[in-house]
């Protein structure tokens, strides 16, 4: 909102997803037809991607509910954020990670913002010894290319900066939800020109085709709505 700002992203924690089961040790030893819970429909189309054999179906509550419903068999394996995890000590006889090139994270999955008054520098200020530069560079690029897409945490995008050297690089990804097309693109400039970093590769997957990916979901969502 207008006046307000991300002024401190401290260090970034584990960005990854994670693979949850009580009985299956990795996503290769799920059988077909397996339950797999998530209401991410990010998460939904890469898995979809990785395995169309799956039963993708909807899982919803806090990590503490999601995690009793694995165990109670209502799933055969669940997909939550690493990061949520770590923080909360939480863990499942089964735990394997889902990284790229294979399954992205949701832009600035990991990262804490503390939002305060643009005009309170006194805050800024006092809260500084918290701010993790790189952690910043990257969530800020990343949060551009989100942006770009006028996108939100509804659709089916995924994004992912890293420092190399004096540079960062940004991968940007849109998928459709059945698994069955994702644009990804890949671009690298330097720090300061971050927030241009993800303006650009945002057009650029759009210009790929990722718009009418986005406009086909925005019109289904519309249509449900009606």
């Amino acid at each position: 909102p207008p006046g307000l700002c991300i002024g401190i992203i401290p260090a970034r924690a584990d960005d990854s997803d994670t693979l949850l089961s009580w009985k299956f040790s990795s996503l290769q030893d799920l059988p077909c037809n397996a339950r797999v819970g998530t209401s991410s429909l990010r998460r939904q189309a890469q898995m979809r991607a990785l395995r169309p054999d799956l039963n993708i179906v909807d899982l919803r509550g806090n990590l503490d509910t999601r995690i009793q419903k694995l165990q109670d068999g209502g799933y055969d394996a669940i997909i939550v954020a690493t990061s949520g995890l770590q923080r909360l000590g939480l863990t499942a006889p089964f735990m394997s990670r889902l990284e790229p090139p294979d399954f992205y994270p949701a832009i600035a999955q990991g990262a804490l913002g503390i939002e305060f008054l643009e005009q309170r520098q006194d805050l800024a200020e006092l809260l500084q010894f918290l701010d993790d530069p790189v952690s910043r560079f990257c969530v800020e690029a990343e949060r551009a290319f989100l942006f770009g897409l006028d996108g939100g945490c509804q659709v089916p995008i995924a994004g992912q900066a890293r420092l190399v050297g004096d540079n960062l690089e940004l991968c940007g990804i849109v998928c459709e939800t059945n698994g069955q097309q994702r644009i990804l693109r890949r671009r690298t400039a330097p720090v300061e020109q971050r927030t241009q970093l993800g303006r650009m590769l945002a057009k650029e997957v759009l210009a790929a085709g990722g718009k009418a990916i986005l406009d086909r979901l925005y019109t289904k969502k519309s249509d449900t709505f009606r």
